[in-house]
């Protein structure tokens, strides 16, 4: 698809995504009206809160803003802090979904596939607009120079609930606009791919994500990034945000509990390897061109859905965690992005790499 094609769907798209968590985001004010625990539940309106909190334009508490009786400077710096998440947000879906459709377009034979790319992205596209926004509201809240990584990883994991969900409906939506842009477009490039070349290159994809998902995220190696000596300054703390840009989940062994119970849990880490590597296997007949963004891109993109389905496959097997509830689902989804985005970036280009060579052709072009 030419970049006019892709323009339409990608705003459409982003426009959808930015105003439906704007909307979301809104309303917050509803659960402090009087009868809002009684009809919901207080547990429920708890979650809610803490879901649609990173998404609502007005700070929760106004009265914290005013410790000395005037807080508009601290206000205003909470709402620039909203005003760039939410155009930081259309900005990244937009851009990256721009790219994606013209590197998988979403026609016949390869529309799940860019149906499921552009629902990753948008999650992504979330966790990246609340990270660069988290400044300001870090500064906001009277915390700018205080413990300033530890608070860094504590707000750049905020709304990813609600970006899983919402980013499906935007996903869609961008795929049902792409289809029609598509239209009369012509046939679309589709290379080749040796078999070999493709199960060697998702092999080498698969084992960088591997590293952090079954070597860094073991417990005694993740306690050791979190409390090493990291010097001090503005900058010092740093092991929670390492943590999370690090580690992709978090597993011990099955000391105090039995074998079966922690081979169980441990299908979930299966599944997300499982995913990453079929999806490495498949993403170079669907791009256009296999060139090192479109690879490291779209293996972020599987990254984020093997994470997915993982979380949801321990839903189902560890914990009793069907019987609690929605609840209990919704607010173990879309853990590991900020991981995800830097060991899918690098896994990508090791995979692009490693498929041009195996593949005997020329150097892959960045």
């Amino acid at each position: 698809m030419t970049w006019g094609r892709t323009a339409m769907p990608a705003l459409v798209g982003g426009l959808l995504l930015t105003a439906l968590l704007w909307w979301a985001g809104a309303g917050t004010d509803a659960l402090h009206l009087q009868g809002s625990t009684d009809l919901l539940g207080g547990e429920a309106v708890s979650d809610l809160q803490q879901w649609l909190a990173p998404w609502a334009y007005d700070p929760p508490q106004p009265a914290q803003f005013a410790p000395d009786g005037d807080g508009t400077y601290y206000l205003d710096l909470f709402h620039t802090a909203r005003q760039i998440r939410f155009g930081a947000l259309f900005v990244f879906f937009t851009v990256g979904a721009l790219f994606l459709l013209r590197w998988l377009p979403p026609v016949a034979g390869r529309a799940p596939a860019a149906l499921l790319t552009l629902w990753a992205w948008a999650q992504v596209s979330a966790m990246l607009a609340v990270t660069v926004s988290a400044p300001w509201q870090i500064a906001a809240y009277g915390h700018g120079s205080y413990r300033f990584l530890p608070n860094l990883a504590g707000v750049m994991t905020g709304g990813r609930q609600l970006a899983v969900l919402v980013g499906l409906v935007a996903a869609a939506a961008t795929v049902l606009v792409g289809r029609a842009t598509a239209q009369g477009a012509g046939p679309l490039p589709r290379q080749e791919v040796p078999a070999r070349a493709a199960r060697l290159a998702a092999t080498a994809g698969t084992a960088v994500i591997a590293l952090s998902l079954l070597v860094l995220s073991y417990q005694r190696v993740a306690a050791a990034i979190q409390t090493a000596p990291y010097g001090g300054g503005f900058f010092s703390e740093p092991g929670d945000l390492l943590r999370e840009v690090l580690l992709l989940g978090a597993w011990s062994g099955p000391a105090g509990t039995p074998v079966s119970d922690w081979l169980l849990a441990r299908l979930s880490d299966v599944l997300v390897l499982a995913v990453v590597w079929w999806a490495l296997r498949l993403l170079p007949g669907l791009l256009t061109r296999a060139t090192v963004p479109a690879m490291a891109v779209g293996t972020v993109c599987a990254t984020v859905l093997g994470l997915v389905a993982g979380q949801l496959l321990r839903v189902a097997t560890v914990g009793g965690g069907m019987k609690w509830g929605l609840r209990y689902i919704v607010g173990n989804l879309g853990a590991g992005l900020p991981a995800a985005l830097l060991w899918g970036l690098i896994a990508g280009a090791v995979a692009a790499v490693t498929l041009r060579l195996t593949a005997g052709r020329a150097p892959v072009e960045d």
